[in-house]
């Protein structure tokens, strides 16, 4: 079997997860393109060992276990990014990527310590403003 054909499915692989990252706006879609991204690079790497290991004598298979590494890293990542988003989700209501830009804003997308109303400044905000001032 030639290198070319485990590299081009790789390749497709690899940019299928890249539009994925970029295009999606659903976080769990987001960490499921990234794990896809890193099983492109797990069969590349599988794939070039095989190779080598065809021309070499001595046959270490070092793209295996770089591969198992990787896995082994892939599956704490995907738990940790679970996690996250299972907390985000449960705080929010939403796993949209656009809606979380920053984590001080209320669930209005408002600032809670932002420019004030009309109102006048009482309590703790007019200590806030006269600190910053």
């Amino acid at each position: 079997m030639h290198l070319a054909y485990p590299a081009v499915l790789s390749v497709l692989l690899f940019c299928t997860g890249l539009y994925g990252v970029l295009a999606r706006r659903n976080a769990i879609l987001v960490l499921m393109s990234v794990e896809l991204m890193l099983n492109a690079v797990n069969l590349n790497l599988v794939a070039f060992d095989v190779w080598l290991s065809k021309a070499a004598e001595e046959t270490l298979h070092s793209g295996q276990a770089l591969t198992l590494f990787t896995i082994a890293i892939a599956a704490a990542e995907i738990g940790i990014g679970l996690a996250i988003v299972l907390a985000v989700h449960r705080n929010r209501g939403t796993s949209d990527i656009d809606k979380l830009r920053d984590t001080a804003e209320g669930p209005d997308g408002e600032d809670p310590d932002g420019p004030e109303t009309d109102a006048p400044a009482t309590g703790t905000a007019a200590e806030k403003a006269e600190a910053t001032a």
